[in-house]
């Protein structure tokens, strides 16, 4: 269960980075003020993801459980960081159908298809990352 544990972050995260790119590229850390997304939120959550990817990787080479519960927890402030980005970008979502302004925030050029494959491949990681780290299904 590890390994698909690893597999669906790794999946999480190629979205996670298309979805980054996608805000870098459209002016999302140099128009502020335009953008829902305060580059604090937007850096702290892929921060946070990396770390906790990086220590699931040592985790599955070592095995210690300890690694395994310090990537969980890690994983929910990351939830809730995206929780939060999901939910200032559902207006932006909404407006899309507005002529586009040039104050338009960088967040209204994600793809909806990106948004919910990362947030569900991003729920999928937590399960697994938990039902590893209790052990549930072997290692």
């Amino acid at each position: 269960m590890g390994i698909a544990a690893l597999v669906t972050w790794l999946i999480t995260a190629l979205g996670g980075f298309f979805l980054l790119y996608t805000w870098i590229s459209n002016g999302g850390p140099r128009k502020p003020s335009s953008s829902h997304f305060p580059p604090a939120l937007i850096f702290g959550h892929f921060a946070l993801a990396a770390i906790g990817l990086v220590l699931w990787i040592i985790y599955l080479i070592v095995d210690s459980d300890t690694l395994a519960w310090i990537a969980f927890v890690l994983l929910l402030p990351v939830a809730l960081l995206g929780y939060t980005m999901f939910f200032r970008w559902l207006p932006t979502y909404r407006k899309r159908t507005e002529a586009p302004a040039a104050d338009a925030p960088a967040e209204r050029h994600f793809p909806m298809a990106v948004v919910g494959g990362h947030g569900l491949f991003a729920f999928v990681t937590l399960v697994l990352v938990l039902l590893t780290a209790l052990e549930v299904g072997g290692s």
